[in-house]
């Protein structure tokens, strides 16, 4: 959407009027109950604009909460989003600084007003190894989930310090720590027991993974929950601050039509195939 819109009187009224109507088409058909988001694109969208690296993190936050929005909006009930790497911690010192402020920032922020987290009953959990992190931001992060514990209606997974490789690591050790102490035996050992005890395992399935930017890769994010068959992975070409509402609102639509005919269609054909077999 072109800027100089957002300056015609009532644009945002108009806007949130659309979404709200996009969301209500959404609801009446089937909802994916867990979204992934790779924020990608904010240091791009900084350069191309000529304004500072931290100018477009803060942009891509901004993005963010509208985005969030509409998916809760729509009956969304986990969002999972990639905040921060473990191996963004190889970038430079002010870049990384200024992400540890902006998160504690922002998670203030969350906490002082609260707004979204009250109006969609939504409880914040930070999935990641928190002790990488500076105390402060581990305390601010742990006082947003304190202060959402009772929210019961959604999730926001925050993924702070995080790779899917470590997760998956952390979740094999754990389970092995429960054979030492003699709570399961080794044969009992499956691929259903190790994405329960994933960071996400008592939370819906992941059914839609979402990167922006045009980057064809996953970036080491929930690479054992997107590999499940039931999963969509969605490539945008556009960068996150620039991500808005209505596309994402057509990406819901997508995924659901998808999953109302698309599939069934394909599993219509599996199954005539394997009538075939049988009959020779």
């Amino acid at each position: 959407m072109p800027d100089w819109m957002s300056t015609f009187p009532g644009y945002q009224q108009i806007l949130e009027n659309c979404t709200s109507l996009f969301a209500s088409v959404v609801r009446t058909g089937p909802v994916p109950q867990h979204i992934g988001f790779i924020m990608d694109g904010n240091r791009r969208y900084a350069r191309i604009n000529q304004i500072e690296v931290k100018e477009g993190h803060n942009a891509g936050f901004e993005s963010l909460a509208r985005l969030l929005q509409v998916c809760y909006k729509c009956g969304v009930k986990s969002a999972t989003i990639f905040a921060f790497s473990i191996e963004n911690y190889k970038r430079n010192s002010f870049e990384v600084d200024w992400l540890m402020e902006l998160a504690k920032m922002r998670f203030g922020q969350m906490i002082e007003k609260g707004d979204l987290c009250e109006k969609y009953g939504i409880k914040i959990r930070t999935l990641g190894d928190k002790s990488l992190l500076p105390r402060d931001v581990v305390e601010c992060l742990e006082e947003a989930e304190r202060t959402t514990a009772n929210n019961s209606k959604a999730v926001l997974n925050v993924c702070f310090s995080y790779t899917s490789r470590h997760e998956i690591t952390t979740t094999i050790v754990n389970i092995l720590e429960n054979v030492k102490k003699g709570l399961i035996e080794p044969g009992d050992i499956t691929e259903d027991m190790i994405t329960n005890n994933l960071y996400t395992g008592d939370q819906p399935p992941l059914d839609l993974l979402i990167r922006s930017s045009g980057v064809r890769r996953i970036s080491d994010f929930l690479l054992w929950q997107c590999h499940q068959e039931h999963c969509d992975i969605e490539i945008i070409d556009t960068l996150w601050p620039e991500f808005g509402t209505m596309q994402m609102c057509l990406l819901l639509l997508k995924w659901s039509f998808n999953r109302t005919y698309g599939r069934k269609k394909y599993r219509g054909k599996k199954e005539t195939k394997k009538e075939k077999e049988k009959s020779t």
